[in-house]
């Protein structure tokens, strides 16, 4: 109800005291927020820097299985799941559902025990399965969201609802990049679907610190190049005598007006677009990998090419210093029927270039300090939906870490008996991402960026490092 009276002249000198007093309070605040955001070069932003503690990881390579592979299908076996086939779910259903569903379906693969380890892996994944003692799985993974759009924005970037900068731009703007001739974030034939360029924006960071895509999930990975990196029209001594009168003119304005971070960021991208004319074609050809290499990542099969030049380009680029990488599979593992056709197919499309770049990673020494994350943005029901088909679950599914820091041959949490629900250990996607800034030498709740009246950051306001996969 509104209030009519009047105020008396003590009460309106009251109240605007208060209220300049907490204009004054959030100025200050925004200063602190300021101070507290990363410093970085505006002549050379993505100069590499030095992480808040010591790290375990110098990079991430970010293997995104688009579309929901089922976690009783791949890496986390159920007997009771085969016992009680055909039977209802004992337990309660979740409360929203994307699709009605129906008893529960057994797996049409046996699990097999590998390694030293003696981790259990289906037939699906014979040649993951053979890196097993290099792998950390977690089977409690869990998100906040079962539709495939707000579940990967949650998975990319901490939200299911708004635009975020991903957390590649995330991990750029805290460390910069080891190369200045490349980008500090490269994605590699992304989805133009369910969040599209959201998945790797840049959002309010600096534009620095966006995704630079090569190609997209339409262009065979072998054909995919970086958007407009050779200019066939004008020779390159050409192109470096425009750069310098650009620079020059620039810096004439920069004298007159002062520091301008949008136009010394304005210079910054000409110059690392030139410099990547040299360096990323070069990087984008493999005609120097080995015979024996190009088998590792199955180029020489053509069921597993396109997704092994995806993950060779990973190791390549990963080599050359660039901080953050990601290959996607894209958009394959919806399997609401045809599960054992189309996991089948998915499965050996994917299994040996995944299983080629571990062990590609370790035989050059850099699995050690390169994290490898594999991972789809939520798994799937144990519950039929048709006959032979799963629905979307993002209550309990599994994440493969590898490198970095991780413990290797080791499985973290548990869903229930039937693999409907995280039970044991359960780690969140926000989880997720405190655990992998913290491996990368950064602590979550710090890295912030002021933005909108408030300090963001990637985890928001959750996260919980998961210290017991740590080595």
């Amino acid at each position: 109800m509104l209030n009519n009276n009047p105020l008396s002249r003590r009460e309106l000198l009251r109240a605007s005291a208060l209220g300049f007093g907490n204009l004054a309070l959030l100025s200050i605040l925004a200063e602190q927020a300021l101070a507290e955001q990363v410093k970085f070069d505006p002549r050379n932003p993505l100069a590499p820097r030095p992480p808040q503690y010591p790290a375990r990881a110098k990079r991430v390579i970010f293997v995104f299985l688009h579309g929901g592979p089922s976690q009783v299908d791949t890496f986390d076996p159920k007997p009771l799941l085969t016992r009680d086939h055909g039977k209802p779910f004992p337990g309660e259903m979740p409360r929203i559902v994307s699709s009605p569903t129906g008893n529960l379906l057994k797996s049409p693969w046996e699990f097999k025990h590998y390694g030293e380890s003696g981790i259990e892996v289906s037939d699906l994944f014979p040649h993951v399965g053979s890196c097993v003692d290099d792998l950390c799985f977690i089977n409690s993974m869990h998100g906040s969201n079962s539709r495939h759009g707000a579940a990967l924005l949650e998975l990319h970037t901490g939200s299911d609802t708004f635009v975020r900068p991903s957390m590649g731009s995330w991990v750029t703007y805290g460390l910069g990049t080891e190369n200045q001739n490349l980008p500090g974030f490269i994605t590699i034939c992304p989805t133009l679907s369910h969040g599209g360029v959201n998945n790797w924006s840049s959002a309010f960071l600096p534009a620095f610190t966006q995704g630079t895509p090569i190609g997209n999930s339409v262009i065979d990975a072998p054909n995919a190049k970086i958007p407009f990196i050779q200019n066939f029209e004008t020779p390159q001594e050409v192109q470096q005598l425009e750069l310098e009168l650009l620079k020059g003119m620039s810096r004439e304005q920069l004298a007159h007006l002062g520091v301008d971070p949008v136009l010394e960021g304005r210079i910054n991208s000409f110059e690392l677009a030139f410099r990547m004319q040299l360096a990323a074609p070069e990087l984008q050809e493999i005609k120097d990998e080995t015979e024996e290499t190009r088998k590792l990542y199955g180029l020489d099969d053509p069921k597993t090419r396109n997704f092994g030049h995806q993950c060779l380009l990973a190791r390549r680029f990963s080599e050359k210093g660039v901080r953050f990488v990601q290959v996607t599979h894209s958009y394959k593992w919806d399997q609401h029927e045809a599960l054992r056709k189309d996991h089948a197919s998915n499965a050996m499309e994917v299994d040996k270039p995944i299983a080629g770049l571990i062990k590609d990673l370790k035989s050059r020494g850099m699995l050690k300090d390169t994290l490898v994350i594999i991972s789809g943005e939520f798994g799937r029901t144990p519950v039929a939906q048709g006959n032979d088909g799963r629905d979307h679950n993002p209550h309990g599914f599994t994440t493969i870490l590898a490198g970095g820091g991780v413990k290797a041959g080791i499985k973290y949490g548990a869903t229930d008996d039937y693999g409907f629900f995280a039970v044991k250990d359960k780690v969140h996607i926000h989880d997720l991402h405190a655990t992998m800034l913290h491996l990368l030498g950064i602590d979550h709740t710090k890295l912030t960026y002021f933005h909108g009246g408030r300090n963001y950051r990637l985890t928001d306001v959750h996260g919980n490092i998961v210290h017991d996969i740590l080595a």
